[in-house]
């Protein structure tokens, strides 16, 4: 039993959790990374024509209006706080190492083996060469890889504006708003269109900062009554979503602008949400997917098709639910594995950094006192 014990702390990195780190930065990319599991999980089961309950279908739609502009706002949280200890060009070295590096490895890594794998049924992807030129112009045609590269040009992009225009939040957030409206006339080169769409939110993180790291926005945010207050809103702004989605994926302004309502109010309920969980201290799971969100989030769509291949075609189970969960599990937990036990150990260390990391030794260093204010820097992988 021991020795199990040892193992999952190892594969699982439960030590994670007695660092000083704030728990509901984990917590938020938690909720976050379980969601996209989730959404690509049942797409993958309605691409292979086994019919889904609509109520699934509909939590779906309701996770899809806030969770991706969720990582944007906890991303733009934090960069001027970066600012303030590295350099620009130390700052764009990093995003490229912690998210480029990464999106052009595991992409080429899963539209190789989605042509490979064409028609053995492991794979609802119908992928040919071409699809390798999407990688550098068109990565929303790449399944979910389209948020890696959208991220690290918003991180560039933020840093060249704050370090070189230095706008006010107002001007900012005005330029943010400006590159949503725009962004869907470029939608057939979505590496452009995609941190378009996506900037007002990182633009709104860092916009909010420094307010939001006062005691008395924290003490509203972990107040018990903040989320019973705010469920309301996430509801109706929920049923709006479910009623007029279809509106929302065209150009009409009024109905972008209802979108950036919704999200917002999807993204201010988890935040606040996150807190609550941080002051219960329960779930520690979601902070131990948060820590590795980055690690699920390129690995998961291949290890959920594996999955339901083998469900599917060699168990011959179509249960949709049953399908679904042990489908979020495994693509949740698997990747987590995989990090601790083979990346963090230097076996397969260029999967996602090009510089080899050096083995730790000898005792581990003295805890660090608990982060403060804007001076945390949270990165994909720290």
């Amino acid at each position: 039993m021991s020795h199990l014990r040892a193992w999952c702390s190892r594969a699982f990195n439960w030590p994670v959790l007695e660092k000083s780190r704030w728990h509901w930065v984990d917590y938020l990319r938690g909720i976050a990374i379980i969601l996209v599991v989730y959404r690509h999980v049942l797409l993958g089961i309605e691409y292979s024509h086994i019919a889904v309950p609509p109520i699934l279908e509909s939590a779906n739609m309701v996770f899809f209006s806030f969770r991706m502009p969720l990582f944007f706002i906890l991303s733009g949280i934090f960069i001027s706080g970066s600012m303030g200890k590295r350099t620009v060009k130390q700052l764009i070295g990093i995003k490229f190492e912690n998210l480029l590096y990464p999106y052009l490895i595991w992409v080429f890594i899963q539209v190789s083996l989605q042509i490979v794998l064409a028609g053995s049924g492991s794979t609802n992807s119908h992928r040919g060469w071409i699809d390798y030129t999407y990688i550098l112009y068109h990565p929303r045609q790449l399944d979910q890889f389209w948020y890696l590269p959208a991220l690290f040009n918003c991180s560039v992009v933020c840093l060249l504006v704050k370090s070189r225009l230095r706008p006010g939040r107002w001007t900012h957030l005005a330029i943010g708003l400006g590159l949503y409206l725009l962004s869907p006339y470029l939608d057939q080169v979505s590496m452009m269109s995609d941190w378009m769409r996506f900037y007002i939110f990182f633009a709104l993180g860092d916009s909010i900062s420094k307010g939001f790291f006062k005691e008395s926005s924290q003490r509203l945010l972990k107040s018990p009554w903040s989320l019973v207050g705010i469920i309301p809103f996430f509801i109706l702004a929920q049923v709006l979503y479910l009623s007029q989605k279809e509106s929302f994926y065209t150009e009409a302004l009024a109905g972008r602008m209802e979108f950036l309502a919704i999200a917002l109010t999807g993204c201010l309920s988890m935040v606040i949400l996150a807190f609550r969980l941080q002051s219960w201290n329960v779930l520690s799971f979601l902070r131990v997917f948060g820590y590795h969100s980055l690690y699920i989030y390129v690995m998961h769509v291949m290890v959920a098709a594996g999955m339901r291949a083998l469900l599917t075609h060699g168990l011959h189970i179509y249960q949709p639910v049953v399908l679904l969960v042990m489908g979020i599990v495994f693509a949740a937990t698997i990747p987590v594995i995989f990090y601790n036990l083979l990346i963090e150990n230097n076996i397969f260390w260029f999967l996602f950094t090009y510089r080899k990391h050096k083995q730790k030794s000898g005792p581990p260093p003295p805890q660090q006192k608990k982060p403060t204010s804007i001076e945390y820097v949270y990165t994909p992988n720290q």
